[in-house]
């Protein structure tokens, strides 16, 4: 029994939806100081335009995906 959930967990993949990815992982950035996250356009992070809200710093990086 362990060992069919065991493989169940290592071989059983969720389906992406693109919806739901695009909601979750476009245009976030994640504050590289206090970790908050914050959406934006990507030409404005990049411009140094985008302050974070908690700190007030300008580097940022985009959020990883598990």
């Amino acid at each position: 029994m362990l060992k069919e959930k065991k493989w169940l967990r290592e071989n059983y993949k969720m389906a992406k939806i693109p919806e739901a990815q695009n909601r979750l992982f476009k245009n976030v950035f994640v504050c590289k100081r206090c970790q908050l996250k914050i959406k934006a356009n990507p030409v404005k992070i990049l411009e140094g335009k985008v302050k974070c809200r908690k700190c007030k710093k300008n580097s940022f990086r985009p959020l990883k995906k598990k």
